[in-house]
């Protein structure tokens, strides 16, 4: 008995959406696996990272806070994914918009004024639109190729990050340490909830969910991103510029990342460090598939990965497990979905091969029938032969 891929006529819906909690599945009984065979309690580090963040009231303040990056920068690279367009440098365009906006918060420092927030916010998203713009730039003049673009330019924005922290943005009152100042009263998000941590990006991240799957679903230029996506000859035909399209994914997707980033360093950071590169925009990779690149799916997934996050921590100080211990779940996860996805175009058949032991007649009748006819018929030359002898 073995088994045997067999392609499906059309791709299944079903399994489209139960590839991803398959995923998951997967992810917790190797988990589980990998962690027994490291000497810890595979069942306990299981339970602290999924299931003790979801467990307690308390840590879903910290869930809603670190799936709002999450949910916004994969919201923006899923517009590019589904026109093929392929941006992996949304950290990189992360960091820019944090640090945009961190310039106009240091050079309002000693200032007041309700205005001062909008506009770190609008630096933030172009920060972010301006370094994604570099990658949209020669991939449409150059055709370069928009992955290696977008992925070294992030190694730069890291750089850019190290450089402003250690020299002209140094706190000159923070005794040497290697971060910006404390972001003034003016210049953080405020909290939407009284005495918890979440603040004004959580209901944005969600608000941008509803918006992006509206555009994609009901609009012409959603449309047009599906189309180009799908099908590019029929996009051409149809008079939708590739060109045009690249431009618009690309610059949403930086501007979602910016968007972000200045979100982060205004509400959970208050200030620069050169801890601020938390991966947030490779993970957002890993929500957008699990997603589906569906806006809404994006949200779940969204929170399944900030789970994974807040789990981490959990299990760091409950079992001592390593800090690798989150960002190597997280690969599994991606791992264990692009292996299943193969059964959305796929089938799994059982096939079982025939009894060998069994003579060939028995396991081939038209053998056998074949072998009979050949016995019982004759030729000419054979019927003249039997004339003669007689």
């Amino acid at each position: 008995m073995r088994l045997r891929l067999e392609p499906r006529r059309e791709a299944s819906r079903t399994m489209l959406y139960g590839t991803p909690v398959l995923a998951v599945a997967l992810t917790v009984l190797a988990g589980i696996l990998i962690f027994s065979l490291m000497g810890y309690d595979g069942l306990a580090a299981i339970y602290q990272i999924f299931v003790a963040p979801i467990a307690d009231p308390y840590r879903w303040q910290d869930l809603f806070v670190k799936a709002a990056p999450l949910i916004t920068i994969a919201l923006g690279l899923a517009i590019g994914f589904r026109a093929n367009v392929w941006n992996i440098g949304a950290e990189g365009q992360y960091i820019v918009g944090a640090l945009a906006g961190t310039g106009v918060a240091l050079a309002t420092w000693d200032m007041e004024g309700y205005w001062i927030l909008p506009a770190m916010v609008a630096a933030g998203i172009l920060g972010g639109l301006l370094w994604a713009a570099i990658p949209a730039f020669l991939k449409t003049r150059f055709n370069v190729n928009e992955i290696l673009t977008s992925l070294m330019l992030t190694y730069v924005a890291v750089q850019l990050l190290y450089y402003l922290m250690r020299g002209p943005w140094r706190d000159p009152e923070g005794y040497g340490f290697p971060q910006t100042r404390l972001f003034s009263e003016w210049q953080t998000l405020p909290t939407v909830v009284q005495g918890t941590l979440v603040h004004l990006g959580v209901p944005v991240a969600f608000f941008l969910a509803i918006a992006v799957w509206i555009v994609l679903s009901r609009t012409v230029t959603g449309f047009q991103v599906r189309v180009v996506g799908l099908a590019p000859q029929a996009a051409r035909y149809g008079g939708f510029s590739a060109r045009g399209t690249v431009w618009l994914t690309l610059l949403t997707s930086g501007a979602f990342a910016g968007l972000a980033g200045i979100f982060e360093a205004a509400g959970p950071f208050q200030q620069m460090t050169p801890q601020f590169s938390v991966n947030y925009g490779f993970t957002a990779i890993i929500v957008a598939f699990l997603g589906r690149l569906h806006p809404l799916g994006i949200v779940l997934a969204g929170m399944v990965l900030a789970v994974s996050y807040v789990g981490g921590e959990n299990a760091q100080t409950a079992l001592g497990l390593p800090y690798a211990a989150t960002g190597m779940f997280q690969a599994m996860m991606l791992f264990f979905l692009l292996a299943v996805d193969i059964l959305v175009r796929y089938r799994l058949r059982v096939v079982v091969p025939a009894d060998l032991s069994r003579p060939a007649e028995a396991r081939h009748p038209h053998i056998r029938q074949a072998d009979e006819g050949s016995r019982t018929s004759s030729t000419p030359l054979d019927k003249q032969r039997e004339s003669l002898s007689a």
